[in-house]
């Protein structure tokens, strides 16, 4: 095979493979390695970056961004109207970025008001029936489990997980490294690196297991020992809230240790819906 055939291979083996039984709308922009499978349904504004596979009857409509390298499973739903009765039909998106996984049926809707994104990042896997509402934030990371039902301008940080079968509030953030447990009611915030379950939903402790995986330190003097006296200063001891940040703060603080108290001084602001209260000690 001469050069130039073989150049010709790559390219064509590179192109968008689009299902003859696939409706995808001329204007919508599929970059190089999209596969798009029978029966996909694909809107004018619709950007797929590199490499992301579209799987049978999945649709994509309105403003949405899918980066390189995602995996969208069987009757997903991603770029539609919010549930939203203050929405007017404004231009606004959705932002997925790369090397997501999103099961099947899951739905994201796009943000209520013009100039407003619902966004997600990196490496995350929603499992099947997820529902994210307008205005979601999620980070890199992130293992939501199935049939889990997000409402609008809810927050997740990094490397969150967070248990099935459970509905979370409307503007609840849920921090970095926390685990939530499955069919917990969360009505509230969940700090990061914390471990959250019940119904209602109460603090159990520190997301112990999770942070020796993620690799903080454990030893003698590390973050996990200084992240532990912070969660007994605020949940264990006979100070207010309040003052038990303040004491914290007096402390040389290690990363980990200062974004658990910048969550909880953000939590507790006016607006907020405040962190999700500890197991009481009695139960």
């Amino acid at each position: 095979m001469s050069e130039v055939s073989k150049l010709s291979a790559i390219t064509a083996e590179k192109k968008a493979q689009v299902h003859p039984a696939a409706v995808v709308d001329p204007r919508a922009e599929l970059a190089s390695g999209v596969i798009v499978g029978p029966g996909a349904v694909i809107g004018p504004d619709v950007k797929i970056g590199p490499d992301t596979w579209i799987g049978p009857h999945v649709v994509l409509d309105g403003r949405l961004t899918l980066g390189a390298n995602n995996r969208v499973f069987p009757g997903a739903c991603l770029g539609l109207e919010p549930q939203d009765l203050k929405y007017r039909g404004a231009p606004t998106e959705v932002v997925i970025g790369d090397a997501n996984t999103i099961r099947e049926y899951v739905t994201i809707n796009r943000a209520t008001e013009e100039g407003e994104q619902t966004k997600i990042g990196n490496h995350n896997l929603l499992m099947a029936y997820c529902h994210l509402g307008h205005n979601c934030v999620l980070g890199n990371g992130i293992v939501m489990s199935n049939g889990i039902q997000m409402a609008g301008h809810v927050l997740v940080e990094d490397r969150a997980v967070i248990g099935g079968c459970l509905g979370i509030h409307q503007f609840v953030h849920i921090g970095s490294l926390a685990m939530v447990g499955g069919m917990t009611r969360v009505d509230r915030d969940v700090p990061p690196y914390c471990l959250a379950e019940g119904h209602p939903g109460r603090l159990r402790g520190l997301n112990r297991v999770g942070l020796r995986r993620s690799g903080l330190k454990t030893q003698e003097g590390g973050e996990l020992v200084q992240l532990q006296e912070i969660w007994n200063l605020l949940f264990r001891s006979d100070h207010v809230f309040v003052e038990g940040l303040r004491l914290a703060r007096q402390e040389q603080l290690m990363p980990a240790g200062a974004h658990l108290c910048a969550f909880l001084e953000a939590s507790i602001e006016k607006g907020r819906r405040g962190p999700m209260p500890a197991m009481s000690l009695s139960r």
